[in-house]
């Protein structure tokens, strides 16, 4: 996509929803780093579910080590693979109070060497919780980027090296963000509801999704 045609692309997204937010619940930097790292392989509502009640008990380190693996078990278990993702949760809040006090970092390669977190969650947290340019590429970014031709590329890592320089500075720290909701509830995977997107004379997707055709009510006749 043309650097005019990307401008444009994210003046669209950030017209229909100037401040973006990430949909998982979270009260610090800590939780939101536990609320990330249990959300792969998982959808934000079902951890949410599982949290609410965690994060009203747990907000640091110290408190998930007092909580224990198998009381933090008892929170998750209803997220898929909860079992290792426990374990990684642990011993992260371990190597956080052995470490760094008990405060998340705010670089990436040390977010990285934590069980369970890689360079998506240490993406989510460095943007959402600490404001920094970053954009983490998950599957819905992955798709919008190849799909529209914003940032076309075959690895996440690609994708997300290829936006940081698609990215118009104005737009770089909410990306994201942008791109994950649009990815999540208008270019969904099977059927992209190219007749409601706010972008799709920009988009390089074909052959573009027509309106579904409503069906008649009942009772109605055709003459």
């Amino acid at each position: 996509m043309k650097k005019p045609d990307a401008f444009e692309f994210y003046r669209r997204l950030a017209e229909s929803n100037p401040a973006p937010e990430t949909e998982l619940e979270y009260v610090n930097p800590y939780t939101l780093l536990v609320a990330v790292a249990l959300s792969a392989q998982a959808t934000d509502v079902g951890v949410n579910k599982a949290t609410r009640k965690l994060f009203a008990e747990v907000k640091t380190p110290q408190a998930m080590l007092a909580l224990g693996e198998a009381g933090l078990k008892e929170h998750i278990k209803t997220i898929g693979l909860y079992n290792m993702k426990a374990k990684n949760v642990i011993a992260a809040a371990r190597i956080l109070v052995d470490e760094f006090d008990g405060e998340v970092p705010q670089e990436r390669e040390k977010l990285e060497k934590l069980p369970g977190v890689g360079r998506k969650t240490a993406n989510v947290v460095l943007n959402v919780a600490f404001g920094q340019p970053t954009i983490a590429v998950d599957t819905h970014i992955f798709r919008v980027s190849n799909r529209t031709g914003l940032a076309p590329g075959k690895t996440p890592l690609e994708v997300e090296l290829k936006l940081e320089k698609a990215t118009p500075e104005p737009f770089v720290t909410h990306a994201h963000h942008w791109l994950i909701l649009h990815g999540r509830y208008i270019c969904k995977a099977r059927t992209p509801e190219c007749w409601r997107c706010p972008v799709v004379d920009l988009c390089a997707y074909e052959p573009k999704t027509p309106a579904p055709k409503t069906k008649p009510n009942v009772g109605q006749t055709g003459r």
